[in-house]
């Protein structure tokens, strides 16, 4: 073992004479406590702590040998050493001093009277070994934004403010590897020191503001009965003695502002660099830099730093899943990296096929001293029980992230209590603002959050919170999806809301498109929820959900969660034995297969079971739906003959169904013939039937002022401008595909109308118009970047 020696200008040994702290220093660069020094060195405990204090100043020789080689000095440290111990040794006679007059004057007498002013003090040298900044790491990566804004900020030779960094984040970020890494690149230009100081705030009593003081006062070269007493003093001498020092002084794993105040200097040349897990947002005048997981390319060349690069740069889809598993955490990538040394003969995809067992993977990421679980369980035990609650419980959220009310539905609090504890956790650094309204655990995070509810909770508890949450989330989201269905009013609508759901949701019902937002983004939660609820047995209710979602569904055919929603509402109305709604969802899910999928021969062979279901039991109106999807799937499929014959039958069917169902049914076979007739080569036909579906469409507008009956006419306007299209008609296409989009717009602008914005594209450039057509493709393409692969919202697991 090496020990450490102090960093900075000032004497030798010799002259100092303070064995105690040159031996106390050793002893801590070396890692040892007392007990264990005592211990290797054969001497008693009582014995090492009174030469660390001074009261024994001149030790034996012997004793002075077995210290240094209990230590793991080297020969020049160990002279050193001796030479401290002879000049407090009272016998014979005491060598001479040799040392020169200290670079700035005398150690600091202890000052008398009031606390010292920010008048410029005589500065003693640093004392050696004494917080001296342990060794940087050879590996360390990335975060070069940040060294460079560092190396900026210290550019400067006369500061008009102190200059504090305060760096932050969640645990396991490197945040003091990258405070003493910075510490070591910025030691050229602070000649007179770097220091470091573990303010111990993670521990179960953090080191005061006054022992803080005490140590860098020391470390500073004021002597031990030069320190003053009390914590205002001592930050006023500290003050004083940086005032015209360039030095560095990391302040790492602070615990909250208080601790750190006394010890920021009032003016000068000095940096100070404050490490915390905290945000510490009461500390006024500080340059934040808040660290965040590395990039996939930054994670990769850690771990190629760590294990070697050739074994790395062979295995890059191992290692590119390896750094994902690790949620590109320093921390749990070193972790990685360390065993993958230690394990030389095993393959990269050997580690991440057990990383990948999330109920392990905690438990692997461990190697010697380090270790994420208990980096996290640190933070942990240091919030309140509340805090702790919403943590654990955010954890049962399904999504990448969540909403403050999504949390409070598993906590069973208030949403305006629940979002102030995640804005406590965010300062906690435990919890990550997604966007300004939604939050989201880091991977580990979540596992180690699951862990303690598991822990903490038990599973009687969990299930109450899950269900709680779970009729929080149908009951919502079967309220959202009737917005969108023409046969529910919306004076009809329940806004009863469960414990967990926000308090101010009164009065009339939430617009269209808060409804559609409310939806999309909150899929993962309800549709997990949908899944417990059939699991526990509440058929109905997962039926009742998803015929709600029926006509929402229609806004966002690019989804593939409907074929999952709609399988469940299949198998639930068949454990009901429920033959009408079965056929109803096997309808269902054949338009899925047949729209969303693009599986047509699935699609059809559903469709075909939906009607048998229909014919057995007499639902004329279900036999028109299952004769309209066999017809669309039989479109795609080329059989056009067979797709029209299937159309007729379902335009007879529907003919028997009274009310708006039946007009619409009448309207969707008309536009489903037509598609027919153009796809065989017959658009003049196309044509003439697209413009009576149009009509009859925009007759239902009339009639019912609803968003699916605009959604209706935008269709088949945008179908008439596809027949348009195939004559090369191109201006009449044109105005065809601006009227759907006129009703597209009613509706809030389904992602449907990314479509009609294209071919609206390629009708003007056949016109000549690039430019107009430029600036609308721009528009669609922004469009669909903005709203993303809708299915990939989920998180993964």
């Amino acid at each position: 073992m090496t020990a450490v020696s102090g960093t900075g200008t000032g004497t030798d040994t010799e002259g100092a004479g303070d064995f105690g702290r040159l031996l106390a220093g050793h002893r801590v660069a070396a890692g040892l406590t007392q007990e264990e020094l005592a211990a290797a060195a054969g001497v008693s405990l009582r014995a090492v702590g009174d030469m660390e204090r001074g009261r024994t100043r001149g030790p034996q020789r012997r004793t002075v040998r077995a210290l240094a080689e209990a230590l793991g000095l080297d020969d020049v440290q160990a002279a050193a050493l001796d030479r401290a111990a002879q000049c407090g040794r009272p016998r014979g006679t005491r060598p001479a001093q040799t040392a020169a007059v200290p670079a700035r004057g005398p150690a600091v007498p202890a000052p008398a009277g009031p606390a010292p002013t920010e008048a410029a003090a005589p500065a003693a040298p640093l004392a050696p070994g004494a917080l001296a900044l342990p060794r940087d790491i050879a590996d360390f990566t990335a975060r070069e934004d940040a060294l460079a804004l560092l190396a900026e900020l210290a550019d400067d030779d006369r500061p008009a403010h102190p200059r504090v960094v305060l760096i932050s984040g969640q645990p396991g970020l490197g945040k003091t590897a990258f405070a003493l890494h910075a510490a070591h690149t910025l030691a050229p230009f602070f000649p007179d020191g770097q220091l470091s100081l573990d303010l111990g705030g993670m521990a179960a009593t953090p080191l005061s503001a006054r022992d803080a003081l005490g140590q860098v006062l020391r470390a500073l070269g004021v002597a031990d009965n030069a320190v003053p007493a009390g914590t205002e003093e001592r930050a006023g001498l500290y003050r004083a003695l940086v005032r015209e020092r360039r030095l560095v002084l990391v302040l790492d794993n602070a615990a909250d502002e208080s601790q750190v105040r006394p010890l920021l200097p009032g003016s000068g040349p000095a940096v100070t660099l404050v490490t915390s897990r905290n945000a510490l947002p009461g500390l006024e005048s500080v340059l934040r830099l808040r660290l965040d997981a590395l990039a996939p390319g930054e994670a990769a060349d850690l771990l190629a730093r760590i294990a070697g690069r050739e074994r790395i740069d062979g295995a890059p889809d191992a290692t590119a899943e390896l750094a994902r598993l690790c949620g590109y955490l320093p921390l749990a990538l070193r972790i990685a990296g360390q065993r993958l040394v230690a394990r030389p003969q095993q393959p990269v995809s050997h580690l991440v096929r057990q990383l990948a067992a999330e109920e392990h993977r905690l438990d692997l990421l461990e190697t010697g001293d380090l270790a994420v679980r208990p980096a996290f369980a640190l933070s942990y035990r240091r919030l309140p029980a509340e805090s702790q609650l919403v943590l654990r419980r955010s954890a049962l959220t399904a999504g990448h992230d969540f909403t403050a009310a999504v949390a409070a539905a598993y906590a069973g609090l208030p949403v305006v209590r629940t979002e102030l504890v995640l804005e406590q956790l965010i300062d906690a650094g435990l919890v990550q603002l997604a966007t300004p309204e939604r939050y989201r655990l880091h991977d580990l995070v979540r596992l180690y959050a699951g862990e303690r509810l598991g822990a903490d909770e038990g599973p009687e508890a969990v299930a109450q919170a899950r269900a709680r949450a779970g009729d929080w989330l149908l009951s919502r989201a079967a309220e959202f999806g009737l917005r969108f269905d023409p046969d529910h009013a919306a004076a009809d609508i329940d806004t009863d809301t469960a414990p967990g759901a926000d308090p101010d949701r009164t009065g009339p019902p939430v617009p269209l498109t808060e409804a559609a937002r409310w939806l999309e983004e909150e899929h993962p939660e309800w549709l997990a929820a949908l899944h417990q609820a059939f699991a526990a047995g509440r058929h109905r209710e997962v039926i009742d959900t998803a015929e709600a979602m029926h006509w929402f569904s229609d806004r966002l055919l690019s989804w593939d969660i409907w074929a999952e929603v709609f399988q469940l509402s299949v198998d639930a109305a068949r454990a009901c034995g429920d033959r009408l709604a079965e056929a109803v969802h096997v309808n269902y899910l054949a338009w899925t297969y047949v729209t969303c999928l693009h599986r047509y021969q699935r699609g059809i062979d559903l469709a075909n079971e939906g009607l048998e279901l229909a014919r057995r039991i007499g639902a004329r109106e279900q036999e028109g739906w299952a004769l309209t999807y066999l017809a669309a799937g039989l479109r795609h499929l080329r059989r056009h003959r067979e797709a029209i014959e299937a159309y007729h039958r379902a335009a007879d069917a529907f003919a028997a169904v009274d009310g708006r169902s039946g007009l619409i049914g009448r309207l969707v076979t008309l536009r489903g013939a037509a598609n027919c007739l153009r796809d065989s080569g017959r658009a003049e036909e196309a044509v003439e039937s697209r413009r009576r579906a149009l009509a009859g469409a925009l007759e239902l507008v009339e009639r019912w002022d609803s968003p699916l009956m605009h959604l209706m006419a935008a269709m088949t306007a945008h179908e008439l401008g596809l027949d348009r299209a195939a004559l090369q008609r191109w201006s009449a296409a044109e105005k065809a595909y601006r009227q759907a989009l006129t009703h597209y717009e009613a509706i809030g602008r389904p992602d449907s109308m990314t479509k009609t914005l294209t071919e609206l594209g390629t009708a003007l450039i056949e016109q000549g118009r690039a430019d107009e057509a430029r600036e609308l493709l721009t528009e669609a393409l922004t469009d669909l970047s903005a709203d993303g692969p809708r299915q990939g919202r989920r998180r993964a697991g």
